[in-house]
């Protein structure tokens, strides 16, 4: 099994290939070793590596962000839990019938405004988020108000310091250009 790394635009973060499908549907987003161990047997391998602070899974990649040690001590050991992972045959996520964790957080917006949100989710899902998933993260809307969008930024985006500018130069130029209601963009948690 051959993995292929990839550097991300977060220092802290690192993008790895396993040449297979990681998550069919969605994604998962892990920030603490407990709630891994419960929801993956990967991200729970992953974070009984000392230095790792952050899983992100993705269609075809693993997201992993560390707090610490150098890349290159930490990048043998994670290369080698995905490798005997995947050896293993264990399914990436514990429970099989649901293949990603869910968010915590409903959305929010007016009924009024329900016509601006499917187009604001459109040019996410079609333009934002395909290349954010280059970069090893993810973008997903969580509400509409007074011409403020808000959005949740999840594995390689959460904590990258170039994650304002994306937002605000790239996102919000962006959504203004194609729905002129939209004043502002902000990151919600």
């Amino acid at each position: 099994m051959f993995i292929q790394t990839e550097s991300t635009p977060n220092p802290a973060t690192l993008k790895f290939l396993p040449g297979k499908e990681v998550l069919r549907d969605g994604t998962a987003d892990f920030r603490d070793a407990a709630t891994a161990s419960e929801a993956s047997p990967l991200a729970a391998r992953l974070f009984s590596i000392p230095g790792v602070t952050g899983v992100f899974f993705g269609y075809d990649f693993i997201t992993v962000t560390k707090d610490g040690p150098d890349w290159q001590h930490l990048k043998p050991a994670i290369l080698g839990a995905i490798m005997e992972h995947f050896m293993s045959g264990q399914p990436v996520m514990a429970n099989s019938g649901s293949s990603h964790v869910e968010e915590n957080g409903e959305e929010f917006y007016d009924k009024e405004d329900e016509e601006i949100v499917v187009t604001i989710k459109e040019l996410l899902d079609t333009r934002v988020r395909p290349a954010v998933a280059q970069d090893g993260g993810d973008i997903t809307f969580r509400g509409y108000e007074k011409g403020t969008v808000f959005l949740h930024m999840k594995g390689a985006c959460a904590g990258c310091p170039s994650s304002t500018a994306t937002l605000k130069h790239g996102i919000q130029n962006l959504l203004r250009h194609f729905v002129p209601e939209v004043e502002h963009v902000e990151q919600v948690a």
